[in-house]
């Protein structure tokens, strides 16, 4: 940052009393620019016909990770919810009409800044196609899932906590609600292993 979005006078980097931080801080109107993470939300669509359940996925057409496939997710905008958001960005993506269920995972990936939320969601109908973000979307089976093709350590931690849970629901139990640290080299997480 160089230029306060108050006022346009240039900022510097300094601890502001009271805090423990380095902080952007103008010179001239005393503005301190905090940085926060930034929320990603998204959801677990899936179908369920004749007790087979199948997850729906994007085909990613943005990078990073152009290609690879995900579930539909996004930046959370202002003036919405959480709920919004994950609504939204599932229509975006993948043009599908849900109906949201509870929050699933909360994943912290704290070294790029980013706090990801996926809810449970049911498929209202199969009416659905890729949005702009999206080359492909696709609804598949725990056995087909794309485990070596998906796009983000997220991804394959809610898939993995989502079918691991349906272990649970065949046996009378419920779907958990999950937090993790998501600590991978950075490396992995972007460029294909």
């Amino acid at each position: 940052m160089k230029f306060c979005s108050e006022c346009a006078s240039p900022v510097s980097l300094s601890i502001p009393a009271g805090d423990n931080r380095p902080r952007y801080v103008c010179g001239s109107c005393a503005t301190i620019h905090y940085e926060n993470p930034k929320m990603v939300l998204g959801s677990i669509p899936v179908w369920e016909q004749d007790g087979e359940l199948k997850v729906l996925l994007c085909k990613r057409a943005i990078e990073p990770r152009y290609g690879y496939w995900t579930l539909p997710a996004g930046f959370m905008e202002n003036n919405e919810t959480t709920s919004e958001a994950a609504i939204r960005e599932t229509q975006e993506e993948a043009g599908a009409n849900i109906k949201l269920g509870k929050l699933f995972t909360l994943l912290n990936v704290a070294r790029v800044h980013q706090v990801h939320m996926f809810y449970l969601a049911e498929l209202l109908d199969l009416d659905f196609a890729p949005g702009e973000e999206s080359l492909d979307v696709r609804m598949f089976s725990e056995a087909e899932i794309p485990w070596d093709d998906l796009a983000f350590p997220t991804i394959r931690t809610t898939l993995e906590l989502f079918f691991a849970d349906r272990v649970n629901i065949r046996e009378g139990g419920s779907y958990g609600f999950h937090t993790q640290d998501i600590i991978r080299n950075m490396r992995s997480d972007i460029e294909p292993t």
